[in-house]
């Protein structure tokens, strides 16, 4: 019962300060996309600290950020809404791979656009892929990194997914390196629950991942072998 009603107060200020930003993401499309990156993942480290504060929740990271070339395409495994506010503002700036209905939510959807997002239509795969591949250069050539989940949907704790070879097409085409993520979000802030479980979040990132004379099928295999020997 405690923990739900720490869940409850930490989606009261989620849900709150969300609006908020996302109000302010309209008009700040107006200005350089350095500063409203900037401003907008702010609220992605409020939601954090507030986690941890509610919820008691905190992060472990394991690996060198001062190591990674910029841009680069991050591949991560998916459990949680965790991983994509931590990840969104630690590797700032980052355009994430997303569904394209997200973009369609009132306030949040208007962060993700400011944010410069790259959505997928579910519908037509063929077209979807294409697309995603020309805006993930795009996106690649102005300094900006990608971040893929390339199983696609959240798993459970313990589980991993086929990999999408779409994260390793874009990083050769726009010849960037990509970096792997390991965590387990899951634990912590297990989708469809409202209650969180205290304790550390640890988050394991690799050194970079050279692209260069490699193929999508070879190095999606070596990601997702990668992120299953770093799993906790």
């Amino acid at each position: 019962m405690i923990a739900k009603l720490r869940a409850i107060i930490f989606y009261i200020g989620y849900v709150i300060t969300g609006i908020l930003y996302g109000a302010l993401a309209l008009p700040l499309m107006l200005l350089p996309y350095s500063f409203r990156s900037g401003f907008l993942v702010s609220w992605n480290r409020f939601c954090l600290l507030w986690l941890k504060i509610c919820c008691g929740i905190g992060i472990e990271i394991k690996g060198n950020k001062a190591a990674l070339e910029r841009p680069c395409v991050i591949l991560a495994n998916h459990q949680s809404s965790w991983e994509t506010l931590f990840l969104q503002a630690h590797f700032n700036p980052v355009a994430t791979i997303l569904k394209q209905e997200l973009l369609n939510i009132p306030f949040f959807g208007w962060g993700l656009r400011a944010l410069r997002s790259i959505p997928i239509d579910r519908g037509n795969p063929r077209e979807a892929l294409k697309k995603v591949r020309r805006e993930g250069v795009s996106r690649l050539e102005d300094g900006i990194s990608v971040l893929v989940f390339p199983e696609g949907t959240r798993k459970k704790p313990g589980e991993l997914g086929n990999f999408a070879r779409s994260g390793a097409d874009i990083a050769i085409a726009a010849n960037v390196p990509i970096v792997a993520v390991s965590h387990n979000a899951g634990v912590a802030w297990a989708p469809h629950q409202l209650a969180k479980q205290a304790g550390i979040v640890t988050i394991t990132i690799s050194d970079m991942i050279s692209t260069e004379d490699r193929n999508s099928k070879e190095l999606t295999q070596e990601v997702r072998n990668w992120i299953e020997q770093h799993s906790v």
